[in-house]
């Protein structure tokens, strides 16, 4: 049986003093060994996995990982090496191979760390921190729990691929040669089904899941597992549709891919390696006038909320898209100083990204769209960021005169994201919030829509 994941197990101040005990430790090896700066990162991480399938236990997993990453330079020189043993032994051995690879590797204009006077001093608790106490046994219960409610949903849940339960704590300290130590703690569970509906070859399988900070924020399991069953069941009796230019509806839990491509292609790495379609964008209108998207790292219960990025930059709110036009790109300090210009705060990816809505729910985008493609499921990895273009293999709901009609499956969405932007019509206040990306749906006025002959 797995251990509990209690919450007098862990201390988590008790254990950030000595991760950032250890992280001065290895910064002041590093100093003595010639290093003009280094940067390293320790964490903890603790989880319980439970997996059921028609009521019967299939795995439990309970994982305990530690790690340290380290980063030196001499000049411009930069080496890495990491670890998961944190004896003082093998500290010293990683510093000396960090070292090592370091004096031998080329010089590098852009390396090193983001600048001191940028680093955050401010540390804010944004309401991470949320053990659950779960032990093996509950956890199995609560994943039973879901898969049955789901299986009773509807006689026509012919069958289930599973239940799951994930609990997780992190712990996190970063630490620098400037003086810089930052702190972050931060908790995750999550409770997913994914039921099959109908027989032979007429079987239809989808699944929902809810995940949280907080336990306490989490959909009951049940209503988890009706959830699933309702959408295993709606896709039922798929049809074709004729290949033709129609409007798409995103649904909220895919719509959020749409703004991953948008990441993607502003991100430092991809700009400096003249790998994106946006490149030499910035200040270019790229959505309809109306549209927002604002970065917020310091939301509370934020997937992504923190107070400074991965090389301890101060976090801030700030425009990514104001009134359609791209503001910024996406940077760490090196892909800054690549590009001639100034880190965003986002060495390690965005954090919380808020795409404003509009005054539309989804059925009212529906309604609007009048005859189109509802998208519920993507496939594949059709998109090239370099040019835009993009394919994608979808499954839905077909829509006429404003109404759900029927399922549709085996079909391919295609367009450029280019002209796909500039052609949304609406994002819905149906915000899926099961992400660091807070989306709507998004409705796209015009894309090739490839069925039936």
């Amino acid at each position: 049986m797995a251990e509990p994941i209690a919450k007098e197990q862990l201390d988590p101040q008790a254990q950030l003093d000595r991760l950032a005990g250890l992280a001065q430790d290895v910064l002041a090896r590093c100093r003595a060994r010639g290093a003009s700066q280094a940067d390293v990162v320790l964490d903890l991480d603790r989880g319980l996995a439970v997996n059921v399938r028609l009521g019967e236990v299939e795995t439990v997993e309970y994982t305990r990982d530690r790690g340290l990453s380290l980063t030196v330079y001499f000049g411009q020189r930069k080496g890495s090496a990491s670890t998961a043993d944190l004896a003082p032994a093998s500290l010293e051995a990683t510093v000396e191979q960090a070292c090592a690879i370091a004096k031998l590797t080329e010089e590098d204009p852009a390396a090193g760390l983001a600048e001191a006077e940028l680093m955050a001093t401010e540390f804010p608790d944004f309401d991470q921190w949320h053990p659950w106490g779960l032990d093996a046994e509950h956890a199995i219960a609560l994943a039973v729990a879901c898969e049955q409610a789901g299986r009773e949903a509807d006689p026509r849940i012919d069958n289930s691929e599973g239940a799951a339960v994930n609990t997780n704590e992190s712990l996190s300290v970063y630490a620098n040669t400037h003086g810089f130590v930052g702190r972050e703690r931060s908790t995750s569970h999550s409770l997913s089904c994914s039921l099959i509906a109908g027989k032979g070859s007429a079987m239809q399988r989808d699944y929902w899941y809810t995940s949280a900070l907080a336990a306490e924020d989490l959909e009951p399991a049940a209503a988890v597992g009706r959830r699933a069953a309702e959408r295993a069941v709606a896709r039922l009796s798929p049809r074709q549709v004729k290949t033709g230019e129609y409007p798409v509806l995103y649904a909220p839990e895919v719509a959020r891919s749409l703004i991953g491509h948008l990441l993607g292609a502003v991100s430092g790495g991809a700009l400096y390696r003249r790998a994106s379609f946006l490149l030499d964008q910035a200040g270019q209108r790229i959505f309809p006038a109306w549209m927002n998207i604002v970065e917020k790292p310091h939301l509370r219960r934020g997937f992504r909320s923190a107070a400074f990025d991965g090389e301890g930059v101060a976090t801030r709110e700030q425009d990514l898209v104001r009134d359609g036009v791209l503001v910024r790109y996406v940077l760490g300090s090196y892909s800054a100083r690549k590009l001639g210009l100034k880190t965003t705060g986002n060495a390690g990816g965005i954090h919380n990204l808020v795409v404003e809505t509009g005054e539309y729910g989804f059925d009212e985008l529906v309604q609007r769209m009048g005859r189109g493609l509802v998208v519920t499921e993507l496939m594949g990895q059709g998109v090239n960021t370099v040019t835009g273009d993009y394919s994608r293999g979808a499954a839905g709901f077909w829509v006429e005169n404003g109404e759900i009609v029927h399922p549709v499956d085996e079909l391919t969405i295609a367009g450029n994201l280019r002209d796909m932007f500039q052609r949304i019509e609406a994002v819905g206040r149906d915000v899926d919030r099961r992400s660091h990306i807070l989306t709507g749906s998004i409705l796209v006025g015009r894309m090739t829509v490839a069925g039936a002959a």
